[in-house]
């Protein structure tokens, strides 16, 4: 049976890796060829290329051809899509976090009082 990975996946996949990370820093500021991107990093360009790859199948960037020239833009739907879906469960991520510290409060309280009896 073939792995399907949904798309949240492939995204967060992606912005696992410093290197692609810093990729896409780059193209946050226009497109570039792919000589120009590769040129900070110290990894061959097969290795370059391999991240320009996860990028693309993740829909983080799209690769042009124009005569010999390369070019890569960021594509920004699929970090729209994150954004989305940070924002949905934040929510019930800070209710959490509030239950948490109000149990600890309540803890240490009991700690307390439990010492003042001694």
């Amino acid at each position: 049976m073939a792995a399907t990975v949904d798309e949240l996946s492939a995204v967060f996949g992606a912005l696992a890796d410093p290197t692609r990370r810093g990729i896409l820093s780059r193209l946050s500021t226009g497109a570039t060829t792919v000589g120009e991107l590769s040129a900070p990093f110290t990894i061959s360009k097969p290795a370059i290329s391999q991240h320009l790859k996860v990028l693309e199948s993740a829909g983080l960037i799209e690769r042009t051809t124009t005569a010999q020239w390369r070019t890569c833009s960021i594509r920004t739907e699929s970090l729209d899509e994150v954004a989305a879906w940070i924002n949905h469960h934040r929510a019930e991520w800070n209710e959490r976090f509030e239950l948490l510290d109000e149990r600890l409060t309540e803890l240490k309280s009991a700690e307390k009082k439990g010492t003042d009896n001694d």
